[in-house]
């Protein structure tokens, strides 16, 4: 077997076995001195996995904090059987802000409020704040300097993403007021023959064809593919009723 199937299994294994997320630097911290593979090998390594890995039920996906194996996305509701504790089921007003965080970070709880149109409960904060979803970063420079929020690492794991480059697109997060008026347009032209129409620039989303911004924001969110517990990898007993 050549060196380089060795540091692949090698890798595989480490992986496998340790139940979270490893980058390069810390996979070449399991050899011993001397026999470090280099940071192109390990790389290299990674590469060839996930190839192997891509059409499986079982992949190798890079995240925010590095590598991890995990259930393949369209397979994982047919095993959530496996495990009693559900996911936790998220409301409307959790995902707004959540996405309205992730998409103009670093933003204030009275911007969040007033995009929303709604005062934001101190509870979604709180939560937020508690799942590390979300930090503060600093406080705006106005008075009372608010708290500005961002989101962080564990964010983006949790929905299985490297960066928020990879988060849906969403050019712009429009007033209410802008919907509502291109509804009252839209339920004018409700009587005309449907003409179809090509959007400006294919990767914003068609705010003018949903129900409103609060709808967008939570199909935004929903649609990152979540990665709950029961869609991953680890040692623990299926039967179990830790979460």
């Amino acid at each position: 077997m050549n060196k380089e199937n060795v540091l692949q299994r090698q890798i595989e294994a480490a992986l496998f076995a340790c139940g979270r997320a490893l980058d390069e630097n810390a996979l070449i911290k399991l050899f011993p001195e001397g026999q470090e593979p280099g940071l192109g090998e390990v790389r290299e390594a990674l590469n060839g996995l996930m190839a192997h890995y891509a059409n499986r039920g079982v992949v190798l996906k890079k995240i925010a904090s590095g590598y991890r194996f995990q259930v393949a996305f369209d397979v994982a509701p047919d095993i959530q059987g496996l495990w009693q504790e559900k996911p936790q089921k998220h409301t409307r007003a959790f995902l707004e802000t959540l996405a309205l965080i992730a998409y103009r970070q670093p933003i204030t709880r009275a911007e969040i409020e007033d995009i929303r149109g709604v005062q934001v409960s101190a509870n979604i904060i709180r939560q937020l704040l508690e799942l590390e979803w979300i930090r503060v970063v600093g406080h705006k420079e106005v008075p009372g300097k608010p708290e500005l929020f961002a989101s962080t690492k564990a964010f983006l794991d949790h929905f299985s993403l490297e960066t928020l480059e990879a988060l849906p697109p969403l050019s712009a997060l429009r007033d209410l007021e802008l919907i509502a008026k291109e509804l009252e347009s839209q339920a004018q032209e409700s009587q005309e023959p449907e003409k179809p129409e090509k959007p400006e620039n294919p990767e914003e989303r068609n705010f003018a064809n949903s129900e409103g911004l609060r709808d967008n924001l939570s199909e935004v969110v929903m649609t990152i593919p979540s990665i709950y517990n029961d869609t991953q990898l680890s040692q623990k007993d299926p039967n179990s009723k830790e979460s």
